[in-house]
């Protein structure tokens, strides 16, 4: 698989080098011919690469158009690429253009000298037929936003007007202090420019390709919302960093962005927007190859580097101002650091990348990430040899870099579904396993609570209860009644007594039987809620009726058992609280759940304003546990408490 994808990037390669040699080869020599003066026309003419010639000199020389034009009688100037736009790459010089223009129509033509990219300032000078000195028409930046220019557009364009037959010489002076020296620029007349300028996002394809930067960015802020995994944060961070320099390379900020916006990004700078870019697929990438798990160095080199590049970003953004005023060598140190960055950034990519490959247990994620990473790397190697001025080489609208981070992004996007799925494949795996302990120690718990009640209600049973019967019985001797039949009062209090202990012994056989239901294979839910009942009619008011559907006991055995202490629970509240004279118990078996219905036509209670009891609260904790419904319907007249517990 290395070798295959070490061929890939072979081929690639080779290929680049191919159609950049053959881009920057020189154009037969006939048609390579220089004009003296570029003939203007309506709506345009010869391309400009075929007149202009162009001079450069160091910052520190006082821009004087006179001193220029004297280097141009000495021969100091040269022409600029054949149809190409003036490319110097690294290059800290301010940069003159010479043109001598004719209007060839027969009438007054106002006319547009344009410079698509970035520049820190403009100047347009001119000299028309029979002026003897050069008149500066007007001055520019890019720093300004372009609803605040001279000419509100997204490129910096200087308006002249020619009579007919009208001839001029027209220099423009560009300062760039970014370092890299790539100026497309055109001469045309405003009402082309305009019409140009409208079909311009449509012809280069940047409609869809920002709505599809933006809709990706989108989907994955909702997968953030869904798994709060860091990586489509920083897809998010990458896509947007990426987007701004593109927009920034056309000048569409210019169009699209608020002044605010558009001043505050400038202040960045379009380049550190790619620094912060490639700091950001870092982290993508990871995070996608899990590296911290396997790849501690790598992390760690990876977390470096990501962070050197955020840093500098901030120092270059402040210290750029005052080296542009002070100290030009300043500028052109952080520009090559920038760029050194830039290729440390794309070099930790590709290791990282081999690393994981030449590894057995991460293999597929290496080479499913190679692919998004080889798509980026060839557009972003084209884009930056021709910033570089190496090349002039671009076979696609709007640029190579553009549409390789389309391709990323297609890629990117269907691993990053891939990896969501997992996820929540992942996740839910994870909750089944949590439910599963869950539902483990809740069955603990729910045993040990049930041995403790019967141990309870044996003790209830077998040793209280005797007891009571034995006192009881005691009482009722010859010698106790002699005792207490000796004077009115005292059998009054003897007769008192007597019924207290006969009351205080059926309370403990009643408890020890709500608390211990039938045994399994000694009764059936049926039959231990009957027994209940029966109990409970012995004390005359109030008569408790009981109804049970068939095949109760077909239940699982903890929800027969849970089922029991529910309806024992309502019924002992309704007995002992509800001052009715009628309880009516139902059990109700229902294709997906057990119902427990009690009913009394007591007083009422109202549980909003007072609260559940005790025994309400055992009776939500044991549904919501079971994942059942409690609802309470409660009046004057009566009480319905209905449980609902799903089989």
């Amino acid at each position: 698989m290395i070798h295959k994808l070490s061929y890939a990037v072979y081929a690639w390669f080779i290929i680049i080098c191919i159609l950049c040699e053959h881009t920057t080869q020189a154009a037969p020599i006939e048609a390579q011919v220089l004009q003296d003066t570029l003939l203007l026309k309506n709506p345009k003419g010869v391309h400009i690469s075929e007149a202009y010639r162009y001079y450069t000199e160091p910052f520190a020389a006082a821009p004087n158009p006179e001193q220029v034009e004297a280097q141009w009688r000495a021969g100091k100037f040269r022409p600029g690429p054949w149809h190409q736009p003036l490319n110097l790459g690294m290059l800290h010089e301010r940069v003159w253009m010479r043109l001598a223009v004719r209007n060839t129509e027969l009438q007054r033509l106002r006319y547009l000298w344009s410079i698509f990219n970035f520049v820190d300032s403009a100047t347009l000078y001119c000299r028309r037929q029979g002026e003897t000195t050069f008149t500066a028409l007007g001055t520019a930046s890019s720093w300004t936003p372009a609803s605040e220019r001279e000419f509100p557009a997204r490129s910096v364009s200087f308006p002249f007007t020619l009579e007919p037959n009208e001839s001029a010489v027209l220099y423009l002076r560009i300062e760039l202090y970014s370092g890299a020296l790539y100026l497309p620029t055109y001469i045309e007349t405003a009402e082309h420019f305009l019409s140009w300028e409208m079909n311009f996002p449509f012809e280069r394809h940047w409609v869809w390709l920002l709505g599809f930067y933006l809709s990706s960015a989108l989907f994955n802020l909702v997968l953030f919302a869904f798994l709060r995994d860091q990586i489509h944060t920083w897809y998010v961070a990458y896509v947007v960093c990426v987007t701004l320099f593109l927009m920034m390379e056309d000048s569409l900020d210019a169009m699209l962005l608020p002044a605010a916006l558009y001043k505050l990004i400038w202040s960045v700078g379009q380049f550190n927007f790619m620094l912060l870019a490639a700091a950001a697929g870092i982290r993508i990438m990871q995070l996608f190859l899990r590296l911290r798990s396997g790849w501690r160095r790598l992390y760690r080199l990876g977390n470096w580097l990501a962070g050197v590049a955020v840093v500098f970003v901030g120092v270059y953004a402040t210290l750029l101002p005052w080296a542009v005023r002070y100290s030009m060598s300043v500028v052109l140190i952080l520009n090559s650091i920038r760029e050194l960055l830039l290729v440390s950034l794309f070099a930790y990519g590709w290791v990282t990348l081999i690393a994981v490959m030449l590894s057995w247990r991460r293999r597929r994620l290496g080479f499913y990430y190679t692919l998004t990473y080889l798509f980026f790397f060839v557009g972003a190697a084209v884009f930056w040899l021709n910033h570089m001025g190496l090349t002039s080489f671009n076979p696609i609208y709007p640029n190579p870099l553009a549409w390789g981070l389309f391709l990323e992004l297609l890629v990117l996007s269907a691993l990053l579904t891939g990896r969501f799925r997992y996820t929540l494949r992942q996740n839910a795996q994870l909750r089944i396993k949590q439910l599963r302990q869950r539902n483990a120690l809740g069955a603990r718990l729910i045993a040990a609570q049930e041995e403790e009640r019967e141990r309870l209600a044996r003790e209830l049973h077998d040793a209280l209860g005797p007891n009571l019967a034995a006192l009881h019985l005691a009482w009722q001797g010859q010698a106790v009644q002699q005792a207490i039949s000796s004077s009115p009062e005292a059998a009054a209090a003897g007769r008192h007594t007597e019924l207290l202990l006969r009351h205080l012994r059926d309370e403990v056989r009643t408890f020890s039987h709500a608390v211990l239901p039938a045994e399994p294979g000694l009764g059936s839910l049926t039959e231990s809620i009957a027994a209940l009942a029966e109990l409970l009619n012995l004390y005359g008011s109030p008569t408790v009726r009981t109804y049970c559907d068939a095949g109760l006991e077909q239940l699982p055995q903890p929800l027969q058992l849970a089922a029991y202490r529910i309806a024992a629970e309502l019924l002992n509240n309704a007995v002992r609280h509800s001052h009715a004279t009628e309880v009516q118990v139902q059990l109700l078996r229902l294709p997906a759940a057990l119902e427990i219905m009690v009913e009394d036509n007591g007083s009422g209670f109202n549980p909003t304003a007072t609260g559940p009891g005790i025994g309400l609260r055992g009776v939500y904790a044991r549904a919501e546990y079971l994942h059942g419904q409690v609802h309470i319907d409660s009046t004057e007249k009566g009480s319905c408490i209905m449980v609902r517990l799903p089989c």
